[in-house]
């Protein structure tokens, strides 16, 4: 992607302007920034999309009575009638399940993958909303139907409601508003306070951006760690040859202790070793996704596109692809990593892979992560 080119998509900033001066900085609202955009995906292929198990999906109702919330699968019976007003259904991780939903997911990827989350689709009726909230990620709001007002603001009280369902907000100020109309888009950063009511039936497409949290990546790395230590750290035993006799056997010695913290610094200091734990975790696929068998081996002259689920992504000296790790180097790297790039390459530049190169390509194949171009 050219990060110097100016985008539509961006009211006319370059990739390289968004992220300078908006990204995780402050909002951004872009009139028409899909012109003439018709959503791929319709309500009723959303309802059925929402009830199928596998499928993260919620149900929020704004009643007299307070807000409700129900987990999916949804049944299109469960539903209320789109007569009613003030509910809501969403649909999370729709790019996993829909080609156009992941081909219009492509245009945000002049911010790294590692970042790029997943396309939630919510539809509400007239009123319909989840209250005012923030999120602890960044987020496109890119409106597909209908209108939905927004109203946002800096929020520096973050205290919530208590005994409620959701996570909404206390004593939400607004500081701007806006309605927006198909093809308009608006850019939140992370904890930016936002209020998004339907005006009439309409459909909101979220393109978010995870960041891992400390303690949960911290977790990930050191069980990683933990599977690997005893190949990437050694098998040394310890040695106390001057151990003095102990009048307090139950006391645990100094010496075993300092042993304990420098074969975790040296689990910890092995760079390619905390390197390859961290691609893995970053491309392991989400806990309901799952791939066919191909049935078919796959042909190298025919090229290969990932599937839109496969994660793929590279740093200096490894290929990651679905919670897997590979040293990659010379001719091998440059075209793998323009298929993590482009997630597609020709039949000429598969076929110049090394053998063992496309063996890989080959078993990827048969675990569905990859697919031969489509002609025509």
């Amino acid at each position: 992607m050219n990060t110097e080119q100016a985008l539509t998509l961006l009211g006319g900033l370059t990739p390289s302007q968004f992220m300078k001066r908006h990204w995780q900085k402050k909002p951004l609202l872009v009139r028409n920034a899909i012109p003439g955009f018709v959503p791929c995906v319709d309500r009723s292929a959303l309802v059925a999309l929402a009830g199928e198990e596998g499928v993260e999906s919620r149900l929020i109702v704004d009643s007299p009575k307070g807000w409700k919330m129900k987990h999916g699968p949804l049944a299109k019976r469960s539903l209320p009638p789109f007569s009613q007003k003030k509910w809501t259904f969403l649909v999370q991780g729709v790019d996993l399940h829909h080609d156009g939903v992941h081909a219009l997911m492509q245009q945000f990827r002049f911010v790294p993958d590692a970042r790029l989350d997943d396309v939630m689709i919510s539809y509400a009726t007239d009123g319909g909303g989840v209250g005012p909230h923030f999120d602890s990620y960044d987020v496109f709001l890119l409106q597909a139907h209908g209108q939905r007002r927004w109203r946002i603001g800096r929020q520096k009280d973050l205290s919530l409601q208590p005994g409620v369902p959701l996570k909404i907000l206390q004593n939400f100020e607004a500081e701007e508003e806006f309605v927006l109309n198909p093809g308009d888009m608006l850019y939140l950063p992370p904890k930016y306070a936002h209020d998004g009511v339907a005006e009439g039936e309409c459909m909101t497409w979220s393109i978010g951006f995870r960041a891992p949290q400390e303690g949960e990546l911290a977790r990930e790395l050191l069980l990683g760690l933990a599977d690997e230590a005893f190949d990437g750290v050694g098998d040394a035993l310890y040695r106390d040859p001057k151990q003095a006799a102990v009048p307090s056997p139950a006391a645990i010695p100094p010496s075993l202790a300092d042993f304990a913290r420098q074969v975790v610094d040296k689990a910890l200091k092995n760079p390619q070793l905390l390197e390859s734990m961290l691609g893995e975790y970053l491309t392991e696929p989400k806990a309901q996704v799952w791939f066919e068998n191909a049935e078919e081996i796959w042909d190298v002259s025919a090229g290969a596109q990932l599937d839109r689920r496969t994660k793929m992504m590279y740093d200096a000296k490894h290929i990651f692809i679905n919670g897997e790790s590979f040293r990659v180097a010379g001719r091998d790297a440059v075209i793998l990593r323009q298929l993590a790039d482009d997630r597609c390459i020709s039949g000429q530049k598969a076929k110049s892979l090394s053998a063992d190169a496309q063996e890989a390509l080959v078993d990827w194949a048969g675990e569905g992560w990859l697919w031969a171009i489509k002609k025509g």
